[in-house]
């Protein structure tokens, strides 16, 4: 299956002492041609100074809904844990009626001891936050398809991780899109092993979008080579330079100039 290379930022929201920061990120995203924005779910910053300035993720993607007119949104990933998975998937709903239908629901198992330990959560072990995103993607399935009114369209699920015997299992049953922190060569190890789990599963791997972080201009068409549609930049306050996006964006429309938009 033939995909268009899409281009997504993450303006990570650490180190904005004004969320006016951000929202400029965002417009200048949009205006740049970026096909997805995306933020993180953390509570503090993971890089510089560990107790500086951080804005929460999902009260932050209802603004960008409104904000923008035609990227997707979207958190790479909401942590697993923080909120309970039926008020998310109606969380999530919201932000899809707000956005017109451009929400992108991304979720991980979590990893970060200081988010769980300073708000309260219990950080557990790598095997039982596992275990509950499991339980979240399942109740977050259901919850999905009992609220009323419905999601505007079936939002894609994006499961970030590369752990072969979970992770990729979920990703093989839920996800539309899976964002990988491999390099090359392990990807496209996981890549074989996620299509024995979609085989196990009943799903056609070739309907799971692979997403990684923008490797550079130079090494890109090799990972679009091993199976990769969806580049993520990141960038961090104060200043969220866009360098690295507009780099990004000029190399997609050199190789695909009609890039589809919103297809996951």
């Amino acid at each position: 299956m033939s995909r268009p290379v899409r281009i997504g930022v993450q303006l990570q929201p650490q180190h904005a002492p004004d969320y006016g920061l951000i929202r400029d990120a965002v417009l200048r995203a949009e205006d740049a041609g970026v096909d997805i924005v995306f933020n993180w779910d953390h509570f503090y910053p993971l890089s510089g100074d560990p107790d500086g300035e951080h804005f929460e993720c999902w009260t932050m993607l209802g603004a960008f809904a409104e904000q923008t007119e035609r990227v997707e949104i979207g958190a790479l990933v909401t942590g697993g844990g923080y909120r309970n998975p039926d008020l998310l998937a109606d969380m999530a709903r919201t932000v899809d009626h707000i956005s017109g239908g451009r929400l992108i629901l991304g979720l991980g198992a979590g990893w970060f001891a200081k988010d769980y330990e300073q708000y309260g959560y219990d950080f557990g072990t790598a095997g039982s936050r596992l275990a509950l995103l499991k339980d979240y993607l399942a109740r977050i399935s259901a919850r999905l398809g009992a609220l009323n009114p419905q999601p505007t369209r079936q939002i894609p699920i994006l499961i970030g991780g590369g752990g072969e015997r979970k992770t990729l299992r979920l990703v093989a049953e839920y996800a539309q899109i899976w964002h990988s922190f491999s390099n090359l060569d392990v990807l496209e190890h996981k890549s074989a092993v996620l299509a024995e789990h979609c085989a196990t599963v009943g799903t056609d791997p070739a309907q799971i979008e692979r997403s990684v972080a923008w490797p550079g201009a130079d090494k890109a068409q090799a990972f679009v080579d091993g199976g990769v549609s969806l580049f993520t930049v990141g960038t961090s306050g104060p200043k969220y330079k866009l360098d690295g996006v507009v780099e990004a964006i000029q190399w997609r429309d050199e190789r695909s100039p009609e890039a589809v938009l919103g297809l996951a």
